[in-house]
């Protein structure tokens, strides 16, 4: 009787057929693929460039009042300009006191003017309820301009004691009117900001202004270049570019948490200003150091804003060469607004 033949076994095989179970719990284990980041650009037809008046500039933060109307921006004489459509342009809204008292601040100087002497208004945001708007003037303090425009009210100098050095970043908390703000370094001012990042500069605040009380809370201090601030839609916390660290940071100011930290999100860039993109995410501004053009193309456009969501993903990218920097990027109704603190125009940005 014929038997059949016992299979022989390589040892190659059997080493493969052994090695199978780990294959497949590896490849149970190993991490999906990150989602592909939509990337726009803003250098096509749907950009408008809004002028400033020569010879201001710096457009650096953009809000819109309770009706809808502006953008309103603080520029580089001190003042806070509307702008009106195209046929008007831009119109004074508001100014400070030093444009009064001080001769080469007055409306009727054509001339470039220090900023340390006529104010630099930086961050500013609107609250709805009273029409106020709250504005963050890098050397004069922070301001509040009656929903009827005019002369600003200084309402703070100083928090726990400390004078404010280099305000920046500003939101209002739409429920409660609370005022959140930035002051980036108690060392340095604005026009030394470089130093804050060469010198690893941990002297920032986060601070939040009660209009009840008219007082000044420190929330946070010894914060690493604290700039742009952003209020969560329920009040629960605050969303905060750190520069040096080119990061998101959450800081939670109600609830059970408050009080606490985290890590929100790692990005491509330095980043400025933070806006909320209506979804529970937000657009965040960002500038780039000479050593990111290193083997670059040279006309490859630099991404100038990110959109995170809200678990801290890069979800949307701008790109362009239509700003030279991009210091915010807001949103409103599928309409993106750029401000810029170098170039002598903002920009509006339709949908395509």
């Amino acid at each position: 009787m014929a038997y059949p033949c016992r299979p022989s076994y390589s040892a190659s095989f059997l080493v493969a057929l052994l090695a199978l179970p780990l294959m497949a719990a590896a490849s149970a284990t190993a991490p999906e693929p990150a989602p592909a980041i939509e990337t726009k650009s803003m250098d096509h037809r749907g950009l408008t460039v809004m002028p400033l008046p020569l010879p201001v500039s710096g457009p650096e933060s953009l809000a819109f009042d309770r009706l809808g109307g502006g953008p309103y921006t603080g520029v580089s004489d001190g003042r806070v300009l509307r702008w009106r459509g195209r046929r008007l342009g831009w119109t004074v809204f508001a100014y400070n006191s030093r444009h009064k008292s001080v001769g080469m601040c007055a409306a009727k100087k054509k001339l470039m003017v220090p900023e340390n002497v006529c104010g630099r208004p930086l961050g500013l945001q609107f609250h709805h309820k009273t029409g106020d708007l709250y504005v963050a003037d890098a050397y004069l303090g922070l301001l509040r301009v009656p929903a009827r425009g005019g002369l600003a009210e200084v309402v703070a100098t100083e928090a726990g004691g400390v004078p404010f050095n280099f305000l920046n970043g500003l939101d209002v908390d739409q429920n409660t009117g609370d005022v959140y703000f930035t002051d980036s370094s108690t060392s340095y001012q604005r026009s030394e900001y470089l130093l804050v990042v060469a010198l690893g500069d941990e002297t920032g605040r986060l601070l939040r202004y009660d209009p009840r009380t008219r007082r000044v809370a420190v929330l946070h201090d010894n914060l690493s270049y604290p700039n742009g601030v952003a209020v969560a839609a329920d009040g629960s916390h605050v969303v905060v570019s750190h520069t040096a660290l080119s990061e998101l940071r959450r800081y939670w100011v109600r609830g059970p948490r408050a009080g606490e930290n985290e890590t929100l999100a790692e990005l491509p860039g330095y980043p400025d200003n933070v806006r909320s993109d209506g979804r529970g995410g937000y657009w965040v501004a960002l500038s780039h150091g000479p050593d990111d053009a290193i083997g670059a193309a040279v006309d490859a456009a630099p991404t100038l804003a990110v959109r995170v969501g809200r678990g801290g993903a890069v979800e949307e990218a701008l790109d362009g060469l239509s700003f030279a920097t991009v210091s915010e990027v807001g949103e409103r109704n599928g309409t993106l607004w750029v401000g810029s603190v170098d170039t002598p125009y903002a920009g509006e940005l339709s949908p395509l």
